[in-house]
């Protein structure tokens, strides 16, 4: 299976100590060159990126170069756009984002897509963590992550929590 991933899925990950969740689900993740370097700025802001400079499980890809890429980059942030760009060109299986824009473009492009949400209700199906409520409270105070109060009691829901 060919997994891509944006920044911010991989970054909020990291913030909560749950980034072994991806090698766990997927094996390998492949992300844009531009996303390695917006991941690189954590470290900048003080946090500690060892577990992606030493990821053998995490595969730096570039798109290449294309008139399609130019439109995404016109619309979406350059993550977003060189991931969906990628996800695209070497047809990946899964675009793991967040942002809905983003979501809605790979949507239109035909990419299947999950997200954070997404991955911890697989993680808890798999018996990788104990609790979502408790992930998505540590993203809330550690990454500011956003949830609306209806989507938060769905996925609880979905999780059995």
């Amino acid at each position: 299976m060919v997994v891509i991933s944006d920044t911010s899925p991989i970054s909020n990950l990291l913030r909560v100590s749950k980034l072994h969740l991806l090698t766990e689900i997927y094996g390998e993740v492949v992300i844009p060159s531009i996303v390695w370097s917006e991941l690189a700025v954590l470290q900048r802001q003080g946090h500690d990126i060892s577990q992606l400079s030493n990821a053998t499980w995490l595969e730096v890809r570039s798109p290449a170069p294309s008139d399609f890429l130019a439109k995404l980059k016109m619309e979406l942030d350059p993550g977003e756009a060189e991931a969906i760009a990628l996800a695209k060109e070497i047809s990946a299986d899964l675009l793991i984002i967040d942002e809905k824009a983003g979501r809605d473009v790979a949507h239109r492009e035909g990419i299947a897509i999950i997200g954070i949400l997404g991955i911890l209700l697989e993680a808890k199906h798999r018996g990788l963590i104990d609790s979502v409520k408790s992930v998505i409270e540590d993203l809330r105070q550690v990454a500011r992550f956003r949830i609306s109060p209806v989507l938060f009691e769905e996925v609880l829901r979905l999780a059995g929590e």
